[in-house]
Formats: structure tokens, sequence, C-alpha cells
């Protein structure tokens, strides 16, 4: 039954399988590499040479040996949490999976190499490690935006690999893994998938501390998933520091109380900016087992080079868990040596006995993997006591500098430090831990761009385009600090809008789940799934960006990392594994000169077959165009250097003052750019999406 209209009435005959012909995708995406870089990597040294990972070896022939995991199932949550609190020996988590990467090479760390030793050492470590920090943070944006990888696939090989130990994440209470609220159901929703996929231990934090943004979170643990809910409170200020009163012993003490009358199951000193000194960590420990049932779990960061000494104290405070990671991953703004602190406890009476030896092995491999992603390494080459007046968080550090060199600022970096101090005294000293941190930096290299001193701000703040974050914070998007914010300076940013009080949640409407997953598939395709959903409601245009890469590439993740980041050398040749038991061959032959439309071809052996190629060279300039500056009150500049995402206004429109005429994006900031005067829109000078320098002429205005 041959008919001319037979593809006309079946169209899905052209919509290839998710499947189909990923060996060209792939090799798409190295030959874009191979010619015009990976975006994400500023500097590349032709030189580099990269060792081996070895990867420690372990019985697979054998039943995963018993650990954490294990026991929770098999006691339940009540007896394993009282398990935790008697129990004698010091137990540790292991951060090497998420936080102290974050800390030193910028989320970067993909998922291969994770899972490509994950199995080791959950077979020879099941008794060494309370959990493994795997998920959450900053992770799961970087995992779409920047390393193009699903983040719920990275959790699920995880657990695949790790079915012994248990899996922990970091959630932001009401902003989840985002950076703002969500609708109640969303995050309900979240934690519920989460918990499914893999996470056995939910760290909740408030980023102002603020209680009623982690009651709702915690609830849902503890009702709707078999997980541990660990509650936090940020540790900020210095309790043994009689000036500082803001943030005293009471206060954490007091905080401590309402966390456990909300029903966490442990609590965790979260000090985001290793800022909790040793003897600070004595009297507070020592106090919050005098004041609460649940255990007690210390995170902290190594940036003053002293944390060791605090991991020391606590431990004779008697704290239940403490956070390391392996030693070649560790320090600076990591936490404190998971090996060092080991072999300071032997022979001590409260001695966790590991194998230092085999510790060591995996400490080999990170040090290998971790010459992959040199472009991202901290550039803090040494421990710093400015941490105790800057007060950056250890997990923000090592993105702050990258960002700055984004907007044009890395030689101002120092002042945006001093900036960040500044940022903080004008909010009256809050708690500094995403998202409010991020805030906190956002304004700082926004005063630092503009030149801005603190008198400046508050004398001029009436007329100032504020970064949309900061509208947020004194808007009350991420809830409440102690105290309230500064009036003054809450009213100059909001311009006339009220500020609200209660949980910001609760002004956002419930997904429609049944409606908008439906929709969901129509705009993205069959193939998208719930995860994918949550994924898009967390980070819209990020989800984006990372599906089309995937229509475009198909799955990166199985990629080696250097051949991911740096592209192949004529006639290197890689093993890709593309799913259990498949693997193909591939050997960059050579890449042809440009032709006049600036195309390459790019020459291949896949499976030992010719591949060819062809690849836009988008180093082959054009003309280049120069915007003229803003240089009075009625041309409207942009602020930042940026991406010039949407034009809010249209030529001939009045406008008055305060009206929004255009958004700037910059390094995951925004800024709405808003009217200093009345008048008409004269002429738009730049058109949407193009990339802008400091100044450019966006706006002209007429009175």
């Amino acid at each position: 039954d041959a008919r001319v209209n037979f593809i006309k009435e079946n169209p899905q005959l052209l919509i290839s399988p998710r499947w189909m012909d990923r060996g060209t995708k792939m090799l798409s995406y190295l030959a874009n590499v191979i010619v015009n870089g990976n975006p994400d990597v500023k500097f590349v040294d032709a030189d580099k040479k990269f060792p081996t990972p070895c990867i420690p070896p372990f019985d697979d022939t054998i039943e995963y040996p018993k650990g954490t995991k294990d026991l929770l199932e098999q006691i339940g949550r009540e007896k394993f949490v009282k398990w935790v609190k008697n129990r004698r020996k010091i137990l540790f988590t292991d951060t090497t999976f998420r936080d102290a990467h974050q800390s030193l090479l910028a989320t970067r760390v993909r998922t291969k190499d994770l899972v490509d030793v994950a199995e080791s050492f959950a077979r020879n470590h099941a008794q060494s490690v309370f959990s493994m920090e795997v998920w959450g943070g900053a992770t799961f944006d970087v995992c779409m935006r920047f390393l193009k990888e699903d983040p719920w696939a990275r959790l699920a090989e995880i657990r695949k690999a790790v079915p012994n130990i248990l899996l922990q994440m970091l959630l932001r209470g009401s902003n989840a893994v985002g950076y703002k609220a969500y609708p109640d159901n969303l995050v309900e929703n979240f934690i519920i998938r989460a918990a499914d996929t893999g996470i056995d231990v939910f760290r909740i934090f408030d980023s102002l501390n603020w209680v009623e943004g982690m009651k709702f979170s915690i609830k849902v643990v503890r009702e709707k998933t078999n997980a541990l809910a660990e509650a936090c409170i940020c540790y900020t200020g210095d309790i043994t520091d009689p000036s500082r009163t803001k943030y005293n012993l009471k206060y954490y003490l007091d905080l401590a109380k309402k966390l456990e009358a909300a029903g966490a199951h442990m609590l965790c000193i979260k000090d985001m900016a290793g800022l909790l000194k040793p003897y600070a960590a004595q009297i507070l420990i020592t106090e919050l087992r005098k004041t609460v049932k649940i255990p007690i779990h210390l995170h902290t960061h190594d940036t003053s080079s002293i944390q060791a000494a605090t991991c020391a104290k606590a431990i004779e405070a008697k704290v239940d868990v403490l956070d390391v990671a392996l030693s070649s991953m560790a320090g600076l703004t990591s936490q404190p040596s998971f090996n060092s602190i080991v072999a300071m406890m032997k022979g001590q009476p409260r001695e966790n006995i590991i194998d230092l030896q085999s510790l060591q092995k995996y400490t080999e491999y990170w040090e290998a993997v971790r010459q992959f992603y040199y472009p991202f390494e901290t550039e803090l080459k040494g421990g710093t006591a400015d941490v105790y007046d800057h007060e950056i968080p250890g997990g923000q550090y090592s993105n702050l500098r990258p960002q700055a060199r984004g907007l044009g600022l890395e030689d101002q970096f120092e002042t945006i430090k001093k900036n960040y101090r500044i940022v903080n005294d004008l909010l009256g000293d809050i708690v500094k831990v995403t998202p409010s941190s991020k805030v906190v930096g956002d304004m700082a290299m926004f005063m630092t761009a503009n030149k801005l001193t603190k008198e400046d701000v508050l004398e001029k703040g009436d007329t100032l385009a504020f970064p949309d974050s900061m509208k947020s914070l004194m808007r009350g998007d991420l809830g409440q600090t102690v105290g309230g914010f500064p009036k003054k300076f809450q009213k100059m940013v909001l311009k006339g809008e009220k500020p609200f009080k209660n949980r910001p949640n609760s002004h956002l409407a419930p997904i429609n789940f049944k409606k908008e997953i439906p929709q969901f598939q129509e705009q993205f395709g069959k193939y998208v799934n719930d995860n994918d959903f949550l994924s898009y409601q967390l980070y819209p245009k990020v989800f984006e960006e990372f599906h089309d890469h995937y229509m475009k590439y198909g799955t990166v993740q199985h990629i080696p990392t250097p051949a991911f980041f740096y592209g192949l050398k004529p006639n290197e040749e890689i093993l890709i594994e593309i799913e259990a038991g498949k693997n193909i061959l591939v050997r960059y032959l050579n890449k042809s000169e440009p032709d006049e439309a600036g195309m390459r071809k790019v020459a291949f052996l896949l499976n030992g077959q010719n591949r060819t190629l062809l690849i836009k060279d988008k180093s082959v300039k054009t003309e280049i165009v120069i915007f003229p500056k803003a240089k009075t009150a009625n041309e409207i500049g942009a602020p930042l250097q940026g991406s010039l995402s949407k034009i809010l206004v249209k030529e001939g429109q009045k406008v008055e003052i305060n009206t929004p005429l255009f958004i700037i994006e910059a390094m995951k900031m925004e800024s709405t750019i808003t009217s200093p005067i009345k008048g008409v829109v004269k002429k738009i000078h730049i058109p949407e999406k193009s990339m802008v320098e400091q100044d450019d002429m966006v706006v002209e205005l007429s009175e």
C-alpha cells in the first residue's frame, strides 16, 4: 500500500529514536571542540599531558559489604539516629563527590570521573564513612549549564554504584537547588523524586537561617520519604568575640531548639566560610549537646587553613559526624583532609579505624583526575585569615574570580572582596550562603563595575538599577533575616514596591503537574520525562539550552574528560562507552583550513570507518561592531559587560521614572535596567541578544 502521502500521514517515521546515530552526534561534539574549543574553557595549555587515573582494585564477584545505608534500612530512622548519637567513635562524611570539587574546581567534576571510582570506594570503604555527599547545591545547575549532563542521571548512576552507603545532598530549603523560592508542591515533588532516585540524607538549610524556610522541607522528608532530615544552623560571626552580639551563642542554641522541634533528625553546623575557630567550636558543640538530643554534624571549609584544629576541638567536644574530603581534594576552600584527620586520631579514644594505605589509593586517583580540570582551579594558593573579614563562603570563593573575569573585573578582585564586606554591612550583617551569598556577590561586582562606594550607594540609591537578585532579597523572596533588613536601604532598592514577611512560597501558585507535563512534552518531545520537567521548572532557560545541546550532540557525559574539555590532537584515539557493553573507538585524523564561509572539514575514524564533518570556525571574524557609549542622563547604557538578553520597551513608548527598559545578563546575574527620568524612547541603539560592553548605549530617551 505505497502512497505518495505515506510519510505525510505517518510523521512519526521521521522522529529519530533517542538512541539513533549516537556515534555521529558525539563526533560532531568532538569536532566542534577541536575547531572552536569548549566555551567553558577560557585557556588551554597545549603542552599539558594528563596522567591515567588508576582505580583501586576491588572484587565485584561478591556482595557489597554492609554500610550505613543497609543499617538505616534494617533498623529504621529512629533507631538509626540513636545509633549515631550513642556511637563513641567519630563518623565521617566524605564530600569529595560534591562540595570538595564545588569549592576547588568550580563544581566542574563530571559524572564519568565520579562514577568510575564510586563502586571501588563503596566496596573497599563501606565501614569508613557515615555518608557520601554527592548531589545538590550548585551541582544541579552546573551539570546542565556547563557539563551538559542530566543531574538526575548522575544521582541514579552513583546510587547504582554505591548501594550500601548513605548518599547525601544539600537542599536549599524553600529554594530547593535554585536561587529563588518555588511553589511548595514543586519542592515537595523534588524531594520525593530525589529520595526515590537515591538520596538518604537531606541536609536542609535556609540562606538566612530562617526556620520558617526550612520547616516545609523537613516535614516532607519526614512524612513523604524514608530519608533523614538534617537541618542546618549556618554559622557566621564569632561567638568568642563579645563585640559581635548579633550572632552570639544564645542565637545558635535557640535556633537549634527550633529545628529540633520542627522535626529534624540531625543537626548540622554549616560553617560555609570556615569562620568557626577552634575554641568557638568547642564552646558551641559542648553547649549544643546540652541543648538538643539529636546528633550533631559539623561542616566547615579550610579557607583559613586552621580548620583541622577546629575539627580536633569538635571531636573533643563529642561532635557525632565530621565532613572531610580525600586529601588531594581537601584544604583551601574545601574541607579538611580525611586522610590527615584519620592519622591524627590514631590511638585516640574516638578513633575510627580506617585503612590509610587504601585511602591513599583513592587520593592518588583524585590527584590524577584533578589535573583534567586545571582551568577551573581555585586561585587561592594558601590559607588566609582574610576570610574572617570578607566572610566569603568556600563554595562561592572558587567561582567569584572566574565570574569577575567574565565581567572584565578580574584586575579588581581585591576591590570586589572589600565590597563584599561593605554590601554585608549595608544589609545589616546577614548570613551568607547560597542564594543570599550570591546576592552579596552580585552587588559587590555591581559596585566595583560602577566604581561605587558605600556612600555613593546610600546617596544615589534612589536612581541606581540594583541587580535583580538584590531586589528579590529585599522583597522577601529569600525569606527573612534576624532583626530585619535596614529599612532605608530596603526602601531604596524596592523603589515603592512593598516587601512581604511571610514565606515567599505562599505567594506562588502551585504547579499543575497533570496539565503542564503534557505541555512540556509537547514542547520538548516525547523522550523527556518527569525528572526533566522538574529540572525545567527549577532552571527553565538552562534546561532549554541543555536540551538543545542534547538534541544536537546526544549524551556527552561518557566522553573522556580531557577530550570533552580540550578535544583531540591529530592521531589521538579514545574509547567511549556509550552504554554497558557497547563502545565506540574514535581516532581524530586532521582538520582542513577554513573555506570562504569559515567552514572546516574535520576527519575521524569511527570504529575504523572514515567520517568527515563540516564545522563552522567561529574564529573567522566578520566586522567588529562598536556601539556608542552612554554619556548623558537620557542615554541609558549597560552597567556591566554581558548579554542584552531582553529589551522591554519600544521606540516612541512613553516611560516613567523606574520603568524597566532592558535586561543585562552576565555570569548568572541578571540586572533589569530602569529609566532614571521621565520621557519617550527616542531610539534603541542595540538589538536584543547582542554582547555589550560596560556603558554601551542601549536606549536613548527624549524628554
